[in-house]
Formats: structure tokens, sequence, C-alpha cells
């Protein structure tokens, strides 16, 4: 199992906003330059935020900016806008276990509340860290470069 990228490059698109914003148009292109991907999937990923609320989007070559605050947007929040996980269900339940089977008739009862609380966990862990925290960590590391 694996939680698709489109999470990790929306972060980065933030991370770009803040950093950038004030320098350069933030196009689909320009970003894609930085996260290093075609800017289809950026425009796509876009997309998604903007549906969202998170960013807003100016037609043409206009660019990208935050919708709200840095620290008003959750990892959460982007992680639910970029649609990572299939039916808000992080992990996947093999279908058809054996039910001829006492350990594939009994699994469902043993592991389902279990991944939940695995799952709850992890999404109270992202509402926790905003994009201002990866934005603030991100201008630090920069920093030290330039040093």
């Amino acid at each position: 199992m694996q939680i698709s990228s489109r999470f990790t490059i929306a972060i980065h698109i933030f991370a770009c906003i803040d950093t950038f914003e004030n320098e350069y148009k933030l196009t689909s292109d320009f970003i894609a330059g930085s996260v290093n991907v075609n800017p289809v999937v950026i425009r796509r990923i876009l997309q998604q935020l903007k549906a969202a609320g998170l960013v807003t989007v100016a037609r043409g070559s206009g660019g990208v900016s935050a919708a709200k605050p840095m620290d008003e947007i959750t990892l959460l929040d982007i992680f639910n806008a970029v649609d990572c996980i299939e039916n808000n269900q992080l992990f996947h339940f093999h279908e058809n276990p054996n039910t001829d089977c006492p350990v594939g008739r009994n699994i469902h009862h043993s592991l389902d509340d279990k991944l939940n609380i695995i799952q709850s966990s992890l999404e109270q862990s992202m509402k926790n860290i905003t994009v201002a925290d990866v934005v603030r960590d991100t201008q630090t590391y920069i920093a030290s470069e330039q040093r």
C-alpha cells in the first residue's frame, strides 16, 4: 500500500506558492519545473485543490494562489482534496477471504476496527500539521543552503 504522490505534489505546490508568489507568476509550467513532472499533472492536482477551496487559479497565465492562509490549511485538507485513497479507506481489505476457513471467516471481525483506529490516528496527526509548518521548514532549509 502506498499513498498517491498527488499528496506530496500538492504540498510541494503550496511551498512554491509561498516561496515564489511575490516574484513569479505561478503557472502550472512554472510549478511543474520545481516538482519535475509534466504540467498536466500539476493542472489536475490544481483542479482538485481548487474544487476543495484550497487554491484559486486565474484563467490563462494568471497564476495560482492559496485560497486561505497557510496556517489554516492542514495536511488532512490536502489529503482529502487530492483523493489519495479509494472510498475514504486507507486500507483495502481483500474482498473474498475463504469462509470455509476459520481465519478467513473471522479476519474482518478481528482486523476491521484496528485498521479504522490506525486510519483515524493518521488523520488526526495530519490535522495537527499545517502547510505553514511545512513551508517554515522549507524556508529554513533554503536559508541554510544560502549560508
